[in-house]
Order: structure tokens, then C-alpha cells, then sequence
């Protein structure tokens, strides 16, 4: 029994939901996201709720329930809330600018690393060295937060680098004299 999978979604106020086929599709103030909906499960949308339940007893049916439901749960969430991640530059010298849909950042390299922020997704500068990046497609913004953090990861010795702002960095020590 797969403890996500039978969680019961509640679709929030303004948020309208439809499933076609292999498609669950949400609507609401953030913009519309689609998930990809298993033909090994089943999508019920009932009175302001929406559950989950495989067609099956067999294994791969079980294994995709818990993910579809998931996919689902994101999609709704993120046309009525959206999701954040904030992130900090860390280093002397190390800043970031926005220009337009660019982010343009200093990290210590010959030039400045431009980075074109994708539709979708909105970036909010909190100074020199904080920002916010926000959007309504979970993996999306997870993507383009994973891909700014790997221009300059977080080193083991300074913690210099970007890095989520919840992020913990192991700390090495350096060199004895």
C-alpha cells in the first residue's frame, strides 16, 4: 500500500482540473500545467477531490501510483500557490545582476556567466548575493535552480560557490603548516 499514492488531493477555490486520456491538466491563477497520467492507474475527480488508485494488483501498477498522484498534487499546487527556491552567492567579489529575462552572474571567471531565464519562471533579486526564483512547474524550477548552482557549486574548504539558501555545506579544513 503506497502511503502517497493514497492520499485523497483537495483542489482549492479558482482552480479549475480535467484528466483526457493519458493527461491531467489544472488551471488556475499561476498559469495551467499538464501531468502525465499512467494507463496502470486510475484518476478520480469527485467533489473538490481527487484520488488515486491502480488498476491492478501487479507491481508496476503499485510502483507508479505513488508517482502519478504526486505529479498530480505538484501540478495543482503550483497553478494555485507556485513554488520557491532561494538561493545565495557566496564569495568575494561573487554578485548577480538581473538584465531583462537575463541573469547575469559574477563568479570569479573571466567573464560574466548570462543566463536566460526561461518562460515560466520568474527571478527576483534580494540584493547582490540573494535571489528568488519562482514558478508554477515544480520541475521546472527545480531544473533551472540545479543548472545556475552548477555554474559555481559550493567548495568544501571557503563555501564558496551558489547554493540553496537551506543548503549545508561540510566544511573541510585546509592545509596544516
Amino acid at each position: 500500500m503506497s502511503r502517497i499514492g493514497q492520499a485523497i488531493i483537495k483542489i482549492p477555490d479558482g482552480i479549475e482540473v480535467k484528466h483526457e486520456g493519458n493527461s491531467f491538466w489544472a488551471k488556475g491563477l499561476k498559469g495551467e500545467l499538464n501531468a502525465p497520467v499512467s494507463s496502470t492507474v486510475t484518476v478520480t475527480i469527485k467533489d473538490k477531490t481527487i484520488s488515486v488508485e491502480p488498476k491492478n494488483n501487479d507491481a508496476k501498477s503499485k510502483a507508479i501510483w505513488g508517482t502519478t498522484r504526486a505529479l498530480i498534487n505538484n501540478a495543482v499546487s503550483g497553478v494555485s500557490q507556485g513554488f520557491t527556491k532561494d538561493m545565495e552567492i557566496v564569495g568575494v567579489g561573487y554578485r548577480g545582476a538581473l538584465q531583462g529575462k537575463t541573469l547575469s552572474l559574477s563568479l570569479g571567471l573571466s567573464h560574466p556567466v548570462e543566463i536566460e531565464v526561461p518562460e515560466g519562471i520568474m527571478v527576483k533579486m534580494d540584493g547582490n548575493t540573494k535571489f528568488t526564483i519562482s514558478g508554477a512547474d515544480k520541475q521546472k524550477l527545480g531544473e533551472f535552480a540545479a543548472m545556475i548552482r552548477s555554474k559555481r557549486p559550493p567548495e568544501p574548504f571557503k563555501g564558496k560557490g551558489i547554493r540553496y539558501a537551506d543548503e549545508f555545506i561540510l566544511r573541510k579544513e585546509g592545509k596544516k603548516k
